[in-house]
This record gives structure tokens, sequence and C-alpha cells, in this order.
């Protein structure tokens, strides 16, 4: 009997000391639930205060509340932004990761890259240099016309005081160029050269010629003829009066002040605390754990591939002749380059459409919003990239191929295929645009652009022009390695010049000497990568990943193998980071192969 009870006392406190499974598993979901919601509110909170940060941004995101401001540049201000971000970045590294669901994972590293990036910009005095060799504040403030909405009169009104509020936020900005010069901070002269023209050609005598009067040109059917008369009249008061003489300071800063008290230098290593500072931009535009050494390793053993590929190619041209002869045949003879604007625009077109056809056969899954081609702004063509993507948030604007139409005879045709499967389709307006489509995924993800991804997938769809028919010519084929051997070459130059002490000479000459880029192309972009240290080397980093995922997929699934499918699989999250997207698609993989 005794027995009996002690046996009965063991099962029930057995019972007591262990739930069934599904006790078990019903706790532990209502717990991520609960994770789950908790977060949710937190980073909706979040974003919903950090928009607001931008007034300008705000606006074009439809947050109306600063419809009429400019961003504060203060040093009150921007301490103020920094110890929010700050305070935001402390409670989300609060949360426990692992309690959350999958997609808020993801979410949760999202936010966290944007903030912490923000925070880490104001630690290494990013502000004190708001400007690289494409552009800075003056040229960034230039695209207000396209990010303000004219809904109604308001809309209007508010974008004259918008106006009439350059003068002090470009001030603002200056003085933290005035800030940078006293402590060391200034972007390299070499980089810099001609800077000043890319501020004079805002600079006009008529108001009506200035970018800012572009929403005036037009009146709206909803005011009427007398009052559209008095806003142009505002207009052209505040672009003469407050616009205009700001543009002008600005000018005469820079020549006069700025330029020549910029740095010899031109590595980032250079700067106050210089090393650190590069070592944080290599994390944050690779997010990878990867060192300038190895970085710069594996740069030019992509170089040494590369270039036997180059080499197989010019033997198919049947040129008789080296390599640097090659390369200088392809930079000089007419037959590579366009007569006019017009016909560089009409090919790049031709070839975007050519491709937009063979996106069913590659996607299953494909973007809504359209996208246009046009030039590059002739404000900022002259030190502008050959080409990039210009998309747009708002839902009744397009995305945009731009096209650098300046210096025609620096703009090779037997490279456009793969300028424009990169910048266009399939390259970023396919990705960008999808990414901002996916409704069930929360505004922060959907506008969130992770360098290493984003640019990684605009190389692979370079790649991709040769399963979709393209580079038949070998002189196109060419142009592809060549643009493949840029960006190869950017892990070497980036690093180089910025950890291993390399002069702006010695990029040029190994970009020069490995690529069939034009001269002023080379220029140009060894002059975007001094002042942006780090950003080159997303693209090569973000492609090699994507390749090998894809090959992993292919071996694992073999004739199973959708490259549909594969493509859906990396989108479908938007832009994240790298280790995200391995695990995403080898969590795809082991699916497929579950099926």
């Amino acid at each position: 009997m005794r027995l009996f009870i002690a046996f009965v006392a063991v099962a029930l406190l057995t019972g007591c000391a262990t739930p069934s499974n599904s006790t078990t598993s019903a706790t532990q979901q209502r717990q991520q639930n609960n994770a789950d919601s908790r977060f949710t509110q937190l980073a909706d909170n979040i974003w919903q205060q950090q928009v607001l940060l931008n007034p300008v941004s705000a606006s074009a995101r439809d947050h109306r509340e600063f419809d009429g401001q400019l961003q504060d540049m203060s040093p009150a201000a921007v301490k103020a932004r920094y110890e929010k971000q700050k305070g935001w970045l402390e409670q989300l590294q609060a949360v426990d990761v692992s309690q959350l669901n999958e997609q808020n994972q993801i979410n949760h590293a999202m936010l966290v890259y944007g903030i912490k990036n923000d925070v880490d910009e104001y630690r290494f005095n990013a502000h004190y240099m708001p400007l690289t060799a494409e552009g800075s504040f003056h040229s960034s403030l230039a695209f207000l016309p396209s990010y303000h909405p004219f809904r109604d009169k308001a809309d209007y009104q508010s974008y004259l005081d918008r106006l009439a509020a350059i003068p002090t936020y470009m001030e603002q900005q200056t003085d933290w160029l005035r800030k940078a010069m006293s402590e060391g901070y200034t972007q390299p002269a070499a980089a810099m050269a001609g800077f000043e023209e890319s501020i004079y050609a805002y600079i006009v005598q008529q108001p009506e010629d200035s970018v800012y009067y572009r929403p005036f040109q037009k009146k709206p059917e909803f005011i009427g003829a007398d009052e559209w008369a008095n806003l142009q009249q505002q207009a052209a008061n505040v672009i003469d009066d407050a616009v205009m003489p700001a543009y002008q300071n600005y000018f005469e800063f820079m020549v006069t002040r700025y330029l020549p008290n910029a740095r010899d230098s031109v590595g980032a290593s250079e700067l106050p605390n210089g090393e650190a500072f590069y070592n944080n931009r290599i994390k944050h535009y690779t997010t990878t754990d990867m060192t300038a050494a190895q970085i710069h390793e594996l740069g030019l053993t992509e170089v040494k591939r590369i270039r036997a590929e180059m080499d197989a190619v010019i033997a198919k041209t049947g040129f008789d002749g080296s390599f640097s002869e090659f390369t200088d045949f392809l930079r000089n003879d007419p037959q590579f380059y366009p007569k006019s604007a017009d016909e560089l625009l009409r090919y790049a077109s031709f070839i975007a459409k050519k491709m937009d056809g063979k996106l069913p056969g590659l996607f299953k899954t494909l973007p809504r919003k359209p996208y246009g081609v046009a030039p590059v702004p002739a404000e900022i063509a002259p030190k502008y990239t050959t080409g990039r993507y210009s998309g747009s948030s708002r839902d009744d604007q397009a995305g945009f191929y731009w096209v650098n139409t300046y210096a025609l005879d620096r703009r090779p045709l037997y490279q456009m295929e793969a300028l424009t499967l990169h910048e266009a389709v399939p390259g970023h307006h396919l990705q960008i645009a999808l990414a901002n489509e996916m409704d069930d995924l929360p505004e922060y993800r959907r506008s969130t652009y992770i360098s290493a991804f984003g640019e990684g997938w605009g190389l692979y769809a370079e790649y991709l022009g040769i399963e979709a028919g393209f580079y038949q010519d070998p002189y196109s084929e060419f142009g592809r390695l060549s643009y493949e051997m840029w960006r190869a070459a950017r892990l070497v130059v980036d690093t180089g010049m910025h950890a291993m002490g390399w002069s702006r000479q010695q990029a040029i000459d190994f970009m020069a000497s490995n690529t069939a880029l034009s001269l002023h192309n080379v220029t140009t972009e060894i002059d975007r990568y001094i002042t942006w240290p780090a950003q080159a080397l997303s693209y090569k980093l973000g492609e090699l990943t994507i390749k090998r995922l894809r090959q992993e997929a292919e071996t694992a699934l073999g004739a199973d193998f959708d490259l549909r499918e594969f493509h859906d699989a990396v989108l479908k999250n938007g832009s994240v980071p790298l280790d995200v997207l391995e695990q995403q698609i080898r969590q795809w993989i082991k699916a497929q192969t579950a099926v």
C-alpha cells in the first residue's frame, strides 16, 4: 500500500513538473507573441519619430507636420538628433532577438542597421564633411522640387517657405565645414578639384531659369490664374533674394576658403581617428567582418581571374597587340562613342526595353512601378558617375535610369549593356521597386537600402545579361568584363588608398591599366572613392555572395533548381544584410529539398 501511495505521489509530482508538449508549445507561442507585439510597438514608434527628423523626407513620405521647413543643422539640433538615435539604438539592442519570429528578427536587424549608422556617423564627425566629389547639400537641395508634394495651394506656399529657409540651412552646413577645417576633417584637395563648378551651375541670372522655379512653370487646375501669378512672383522673389545669394556665398566660401585649405592626403586613415572610421565604414557598407587586408587580397585575386577572361575576349576580336594597346584603341576610336546625347539615350532605352521583354523568363514577380530613361542633370554631370538609378517612394512618380550625357567622347557604347542592366532592369529599378511594393513589410523595411545587397544585386544583374542573350558582340562582352573588373579593382584601390597608404595617382594607374574605362571615368571614380570611403567595396562582395548562394542552390537541387524561384527567394525580403540573405537562402534550399 505504501508502495502504491509512493508511486502515485511520484506520478503526480512528475505530472506537475513536466507539462505536456502541447502546453509547453502554447506557452512558448504566447511568449513569442508577446515579444513580437512589444517589438512591433517599439519599432513602429521609433520609425514614426525617426521619419520626422528630416522634414523633407517626411513630406515625401506623406508626413506633413513640417512641410515648410528644412532640417535644422545647428549644433544643438544635430546633437539632439544623435541623443534620440542613441537612445533608440539602446532600446533596440536590449531586445532579446531570439524571442522574435523570423520576420521580426529581420525587421530588428534592418532598423538597427540604419540607426546604428546614424549614431556612428555622429561619433566619427561625418557631419563635418557633408560633401563628396560628386556633390553636397547644395545639390541635394536641388531635388526639392521632386521630393516636395504639390497637391493644393498650401503645398506651393510651404514650398516657398522651404526656399526661404535655404540661406539658414546652407550657412549652418558651411559652419560645419569651417569647424572641419580647424580640426583636420576636410576632403582631399585633389579629389575636390573643380568642385566649385557644381555650385556655380545652380547660379542663374533669371529666377525662371533656376531648378527651384520648375514647380511654377505649369499652372495646376486647382489654382486660379491670379493666385498663380502671385505665387510665381513670390517664387521669383525668393529665388532672387534668398536662394541665389545663398549659392553665391557658398561658391565664394568654397573657392576662397575650403578648397585652398583642403588636405593633401587622400586616405580616410589620415583623418582624426581615421583607421577606426574606415573600419566602421567597411562594416557598414559590406555588412561583413572582413578586414581591409582581406578585402584587398580578394580584390587582387578577382582582378587576376577577370583579366584572363578579358584576354580571351581580346583574342576573339582578332586585335593584334597588348592589353594596354587594346584599351587605348577602345578609348580613342570614334566608332565606339555616341555622336549625340540623343543617340546615347536612345541606345540606353533600347537596351532597357529589350531586357524588359526578357524579365518574365527570369523572374516570377515583377514590380508595378515603371521607370524612365533620362540624362543626369546638367548641374551635376561633369563630376558625376556614368549612370545611376534615381528611385522614388511616391506612387505618383516613376523611377529613373540616369545616363550621363556630359563629355560624350568618354561614354563608350560597348559598356552600355552592362550599365543599363545594372541601373535599370534587372538591377536597381527591379529590386528597389519590388522592395517598395512589399506592403506586408513595415515602411522602414521597404525604404532601407543596404549597399552590399543592392549594389551586389546590380552587379549580379549585369551577369544575368549573359543568360538573357546580351553581350553577343565581343566588344560588348569586353565592356561587361571591364565593368566587373572595375568593381574588382575597387576592392584594391579603395583599401589601398584608405588603409595602405596608396596615392591618388597610384589608384588611377591601377584602375586605368586593368579596365577599359575612359580616363575621365577612371579619375571621376577614384575621386568618388576617396571622398566616400568603403562604399565601393559593397558591389563585388555582394555579387560574390549572391553567386555563391546560387551555386549552393544549384548543387543541392540539381535538376529541380528553378532560377525564377531562386530570384524570388533572394528578393522577397527586400534589401537585407548579407548574413541575413545567406540564412534566408539556406532555409529556402532546405525547404526545397524537403518537398
